[in-house]
């Protein structure tokens, strides 16, 4: 009892003189007048109260005071957070080489995750290998092309269950819908099997396993802003990851343990194939370990985030009656009546891609992208940015900024008919996928799949909201975590054209 609490002395007095110290630091930085500005941290705790339940709301709100680049003091973590398109662009392609490392949150540490996760890993040569596995083996336009009849698949058999529900009178629920989508052409190219299915209780219990990972990684943490509470976990984040990665893992060590009996009689040409080649070279390129962790990755990334982003879409689609209609008559005379879309066709709809686009300005999936790290100080806009500050891109923020949006606001996809703007890296207007050398790299295939699902569901059906709820009474409110969801899921009657 006597060692505990000996223990415990020593926790605590260490734990003072870091604040002390980091609080030091802070108090010499800014009366050099070196650091951004921002709201004077409360002692020890800095500026954790400023949060709230919507970081990506609060610190817009606290950009219109102190400037597009505003300093933050979160706990003992120095915070530097982007509000601009311009400064945007300075971190993440002027400066890509100081800052193009993450600030790690200690729930991503589950199972060593980001010992082996490409989100996760410095850009040294495991990343640059993974990036590259990725590059050749999964998003080559080659691959895409030859996986098409995949996603037509999955695009039919989300039509027939729409077209289901319209004779049984059933709402659809969007996000639910567009996730098992997403899901099992997630599952189909890797594994070249379907993880659930339409009206299955399996689908519910996947989504709540993703979201539960992103929630995780994405709630503020107070073992991330005092270091000392890592090995406590207050908010059990790093179990809840711990027991999500598990189920994860599990689910891929059965499909893995599967295949390698079959080896040799039953060839899949899939990633899975892909990547047991790389780990069984007399130099394995690839662990069983690596496999895991980067499988994860892909799921993670490509089913919650393409399944928000069509959410939020339909949502504003049914909110906006006249866009729906605009966007349902180019898809009309461009696929015909009652077809479904190809994948050529999309370069063909010049306004189903402007509600994408509107879509990823206003609800853009990660408000904050992911977060980086500075590995030196550098001196940006007359500010310096310190050595290992997490630097966060709030791109909510700046897709909501007057200064370069017009009723910012609003949902108008016509703004971007005749403003060329896309959303691969290089305007910073637009950058829901990152930009520089970590930006997304399943932005190719998030593409194809985010249109192909929205013009199947709207060409082919009108949609009609609950009993008596009028458009411009949906409540379009989000909640936060890595990604942003839509706060109560979209739910809608389809009616067959």
């Amino acid at each position: 009892m006597a060692m505990d609490f000996l223990r415990f002395f020593i926790l605590l007095l260490s734990f003072i003189w870091i604040c002390i110290l980091f609080q030091t630091l802070n108090s010499k930085y800014r009366k050099s007048g070196k650091l951004p500005p921002g709201p004077y941290p409360i002692p020890i705790i800095g500026n954790i109260l400023e949060l709230g339940q919507k970081p990506h709301l609060s610190l817009a709100k606290l950009s219109k005071t102190y400037g597009p680049l505003m300093y933050l003091k979160i706990g003992y973590l120095e915070t530097v957070v982007v509000s601009s398109t311009q400064i945007a662009k300075d971190i993440l392609q002027k400066y890509d080489h100081v800052f193009s490392n993450r600030s790690v949150p200690s729930a991503a540490m589950a199972e060593e995750h980001h010992k082996h996760s490409m989100v996760w890993l410095p850009v040294e040569n495991q990343w640059r290998k993974l990036r590259r596995i990725c590059r050749e083996q999964m998003f080559t336009l080659q691959r895409l092309d030859a996986s098409w009849g995949l996603r037509r698949d999955k695009l039919q058999k989300l039509f027939e269950y729409v077209s289901q529900c319209c004779v049984n009178g059933q709402a659809v629920n969007i996000g639910e819908a567009a996730f098992i989508t997403s899901l099992n052409l997630m599952s189909a190219t890797l594994f070249s099997v379907e993880f659930s299915e339409f009206n299955s209780d399996s689908s519910q219990e996947f989504k709540d396993v993703f979201w539960g990972v992103m929630k995780c990684i994405g709630s503020p943490n107070f073992a991330d802003y005092f270091p000392l509470l890592k090995y406590f976990d207050p908010q059990g984040l790093l179990r809840q990851t711990k027991f999500y990665f598990g189920k994860l893992f599990a689910i891929f060590d059965g499909i893995i343990d599967q295949r390698l009996k079959s080896r040799g009689t039953q060839m899949k040409d899939d990633l899975l194939e892909a990547l047991f080649d790389l780990n069984q070279k007399p130099d394995p390129e690839l662990s069983r370990d690596d496999i895991k962790h980067l499988l994860l990755d892909l799921f993670v990334a490509g089913a919650d985030t393409t399944t928000g982003t069509v959410e939020w879409a339909m949502a504003e689609l049914l909110h906006n009656p006249k866009k729906l209609l605009k966007a349902r008559n180019e898809l009309k005379d461009v696929v015909g009546v009652n077809g479904l879309i190809q994948e050529l066709d999309i370069s063909r709809l010049p306004y189903l891609q402007a509600v994408v686009k509107e879509t990823f300005r206003l609800h853009p999936t990660a408000p904050f992208l992911l977060p980086h790290k500075s590995n030196a100080d550098i001196e940006i806009n007359g500010y310096v940015i310190p050595k290992n500050a997490q630097i966060l891109v709030n791109v909510w923020a700046s897709g909501r900024d007057s200064n370069t949006w017009s009723s910012p606001d609003l949902f108008m996809p016509e703004r971007f008919l005749d403003r060329k703007i896309d959303f691969r890296g290089h305007d910073f207007e637009l950058i829901p996928f990152g930009a520089g050398r970590r930006i997304c790299p399943g932005l190719p295939l998030a593409h194809r799949m985010v249109h192909l699902m929205l013009a199947t569901l709207i060409s082919n059906f009108e949609w009609k909201l609950e009993e008596g709820l009028k458009p411009e009474e949906m409540d379009m409110s989000d909640k936060f975590g890595l990604t942003l969801q839509k706060a109560i899921p979209l739910k809608a009657f389809p009616i067959k054209l």
